[in-house]
């Protein structure tokens, strides 16, 4: 009796101590893609800094471009009250389509193209988009690491009981993937 009692109680700890290292498992990635989203959120927010500057060093030379300033300073508060994966990712988008728009006009005015403050704001601004897409990368891979993790067997069991959700992709639109075409 002591013998069945026994493999009982050892296999009941390990089946804990399975359990145990699993959920901490979950958990650990969890928060990997929550710092790994917050680290998007850093360059966002270094990005959304940026853009008032850049607009008010183009009004200097743009002074008829009120339209476009308009889009942008909206495309740009849409991205900052943006919620959730999608809708952030999708305003984000919409935002950097609109800075595209002033770069093509900052083309127009050679004054603008050779200020200081905009060549500067301009690379600023280049280096946060390399960033940003890094800091997606990485976000992307790490929800890719978690969903997974919570559909495999056997952690999907532990995953399903303890309420895990598979995490969005930040994706890109529909617009950015077809192929640019060059005319000359």
């Amino acid at each position: 009796m002591n013998t069945w009692l026994s493999i009982i109680l050892a296999i009941v700890a390990i089946l804990a101590i399975w359990l145990i290292v699993v959920f901490n498992g979950l958990i650990r990635q969890k928060n990997r893609v929550s710092e790994a989203f917050a680290d998007i959120d850093v360059q966002l927010k270094r990005r959304h800094d940026l853009i008032p500057n850049l607009i008010e060093t183009v009004k200097g030379y743009a002074t008829h471009e009120r339209e476009l300033f308009e889009k942008v300073t909206a495309a740009r508060a849409a991205a900052v009250n943006a919620q959730g994966t999608a809708a952030k990712g999708q305003a984000e988008n919409m935002l950097t389509e609109s800075l595209k728009s002033i770069f093509a006009v900052a083309e127009n005015y050679p004054d603008l193209k050779a200020s200081q403050n905009f060549l500067k704001l301009q690379d600023e601004l280049a280096d946060t988009e390399n960033k940003i897409q890094a800091a997606r990368r990485f976000y992307n891979g790490n929800v890719r690491d978690f969903n997974t993790q919570i559909q495999v067997f056997p952690t999907n069991l532990i995953a399903g009981m303890m309420s895990f959700k598979a995490f969005e992709f930040f994706q890109a639109e529909s617009a950015e993937r077809e192929n640019v075409s060059v005319k000359f």
